[in-house]
């Protein structure tokens, strides 16, 4: 099992979307970065771990989803009148991909950047490092356990 760090902007597509979505699921699209978009392709397994970020206002982790379906093409890539489209891409020769993520869990508050950057053992988190602006990005097995632990302690 892989863990991963997913970042949206809660006015996109926020935590509460994705619990109210179907069966608590749905698709992670519009992913339109090379590296992010192997990580899904490459190397995200039905069951891996992943920690949801809201970007932007507020910056923080608020809760933990998993990955229910492996990287398939993404169709807004093909769609002219989607902000994801992308005219080199086609269903014959799909360019970016997505994967389903499901809900699993609501942090009782949300983990702030600043609150991240101060806990011992993250200092090497990708998260954390300057000019890290990837949506998708591995987390440690070690990260991913001193942030739950962290948030329940706090409970």
């Amino acid at each position: 099992m892989k863990y991963w760090l997913m970042k949206s902007e809660p006015g996109t597509f926020s935590l509460q979307d994705l619990k109210e979505a179907k069966n608590g699921t749905e698709c992670w699209d519009g992913v339109r970065n090379y590296q992010a978009r192997n990580f899904m392709r490459d190397e995200m397994k039905i069951g891996d771990r992943v920690l949801f970020y809201h970007s932007v206002t507020n910056p923080s982790l608020v809760g933990t989803a998993k990955v229910v379906r492996e990287a398939y093409p993404d169709h807004t890539a093909w769609d002219p009148e989607s902000p994801y489209y992308d005219p080199k891409s086609s269903p014959e020769n799909p360019r970016w991909m997505m994967v389903d993520i499901q809900f699993v869990q609501e942090f009782p508050h949300p983990l702030s950047l600043k609150e991240i950057r101060s806990l011992p053992g993250l200092e090497k988190m990708l998260l954390l490092r300057k000019g890290m602006r990837l949506s998708i990005q591995p987390v440690t097995e070690e990260e991913y356990r001193i942030i739950l632990n962290h948030i329940y302690l706090q409970s």
